[in-house]
C-alpha cells in the first residue's frame, strides 16, 4: 500500500469512528404512543402536523400519532398501549367515575376544545327551528356519541321532553336523517354537517343546534395522559406540549398546510374536505369565547366542578365524578406558547 492510499484508508477509519461516537453520544429520542379518538381527519392535522414538521423530535420525543381503531383513546391509555391521547372529557369523567379502582386512570393535561362541538342536526323540512320542537321527535346518534350522551343535560337546559332515540353504526347517522327516517341526530357539527353535504343536503337545509349555545357549558376534547408518563418521564410531557402549541399554532393559522402534512401521512385523505373540517373545528370548538376568556390549553376549575356535577347525573355513574382528579394542568407551556388563537 502506497503512502496516499494509506492516508486515504486512515481518514475513512476516522471520519466512521467519529461518526459512530456522535451517534453514540447523541442523546436517543423518548418513544411515546398517542391515541387519536377518530380517523384522520381535519382536528387530527393538530397532531399528525407537528409529528410531521419535526417538532416532537427537536425537544428529544419519538412520537407515533396513530388513528382510532376499536377502543377509545381511554381505554388504550388506560391499558397502558399507549403514553397519551385525544378524548372528549366528559368521558374520561366517567372513566374516573365508574372504575375508582382501576390501576391506570389517564387524567387531562391540556384542553383543545373549550366548548364542546356537539349539537342537534335536523333538516328544515321536519318543522324543527328550535329546542323545544325535538320533543316526541325522533332521535338518533350512534349508543356512545358525545351529544347523545350528553343530551340529558341539553334537554334538561332548553326544556325538552321526552324523545325517542334509535341506535346506528356511525356511517348511517346521516344517512338515515337525509332519507328521512329519523327527525334529528347529535353530533359534532364539524362531523355529522360536512357528512350530511356530502350526501347531496345543501347547508341551507340544515337546521344546527350547538349544545354551546343553548346552555350547555361543557368542555370538549383534551389530551390525556396516562399517570405513569407523568410520574416516571414529566419532562417528556413537558415537551409533547410544547412541540404541540408550535404545531398548533400553524395548523390555526395555515388549515391548509395542516392538512397537507396529515396528506403525506396517510395518502387517502381527502384535502378539500378535510380543510374544510378543520376550519369549521376551528370556529365551532376550539376559537371560542370560553378559550378567548381561560385561555387556549387552560380551564376553570368552577366550570371543572359543575361539568363534573352534569356528567355524573347524565351518565349515571356509579360514584361522584371526582373533578380534582381528572385534571392536571402544570405541564401546560408558558402563556406566550399558549397564544396560539389568530388575532382579532
Amino acid at each position: 500500500m502506497n503512502k496516499r492510499s494509506f492516508l486515504r484508508s486512515a481518514m475513512a477509519v476516522l471520519a466512521t469512528t467519529a461518526t459512530t461516537w456522535a451517534v453514540a453520544a447523541s442523546p436517543a429520542l423518548t418513544p411515546l404512543k398517542f391515541q387519536l379518538d377518530w380517523r384522520f381527519e381535519g382536528p387530527a392535522a393538530l397532531f399528525v402536523h407537528p409529528e410531521q414538521k419535526g417538532y416532537f423530535k427537536e425537544t428529544g420525543l419519538d412520537v407515533n400519532v396513530e388513528a382510532a381503531s376499536g377502543a377509545g383513546a381511554i381505554q388504550r391509555v388506560a391499558s397502558g398501549t399507549h403514553d397519551l391521547g385525544f378524548a372528549d372529557l366528559a368521558a374520561l369523567m366517567e372513566f374516573h367515575a365508574n372504575n375508582p379502582d382501576a390501576p391506570i386512570k389517564p387524567v387531562a393535561i391540556m384542553v383543545i376544545y373549550n366548548t364542546t362541538p356537539a349539537s342537534v342536526m335536523a333538516l328544515k323540512k321536519s318543522g324543527i327551528t328550535k329546542a323545544s320542537d325535538l320533543t316526541g321527535k325522533k332521535l338518533g346518534a350512534p349508543i356512545f356519541d358525545a351529544g347523545r350522551r350528553t343530551f340529558p343535560i341539553f334537554a334538561q337546559a332548553n326544556g325538552v321532553g321526552e324523545v325517542q332515540w334509535t341506535t346506528m353504526d356511525p356511517p348511517l347517522r346521516e344517512t338515515m336523517l337525509a332519507r328521512g327516517d329519523l327527525d334529528a341526530v347529535t353530533g359534532y357539527t364539524f362531523t355529522s354537517l360536512l357528512n350530511l353535504e356530502t350526501r347531496g343536503v345543501k347547508r341551507e337545509d340544515i337546521v344546527v343546534l350547538p349544545y354551546a349555545t343553548h346552555g350547555v357549558q361543557l368542555y370538549g376534547n383534551v389530551i390525556i395522559a396516562s399517570p405513569k408518563l407523568i410520574a416516571e418521564k414529566p419532562e417528556a410531557v413537558r415537551a409533547f406540549l410544547k412541540a404541540f402549541a408550535k404545531g398548533a399554532k400553524e395548523a390555526i393559522a395555515n388549515p391548509e398546510a395542516a392538512i397537507a402534512s396529515m396528506k403525506a401521512k396517510d395518502g387517502l385523505v381527502n384535502t378539500a374536505l378535510e380543510v374544510k373540517r378543520l376550519k369549521l373545528t376551528i370556529d365551532t370548538a376550539i376559537d371560542s369565547k370560553g378559550a378567548r376568556d381561560e385561555g387556549f390549553g387552560q380551564l376553570r376549575k368552577e366550570r371543572l366542578a359543575q361539568m363534573a356535577e352534569q356528567v355524573s347525573k347524565a351518565y349515571a355513574t356509579k360514584n361522584p365524578v371526582p373533578a380534582n382528579a381528572v385534571w392536571n394542568g402544570s405541564f401546560l407551556p408558558s402563556a406566550a406558547e399558549l397564544d396560539v388563537l389568530p388575532k382579532r
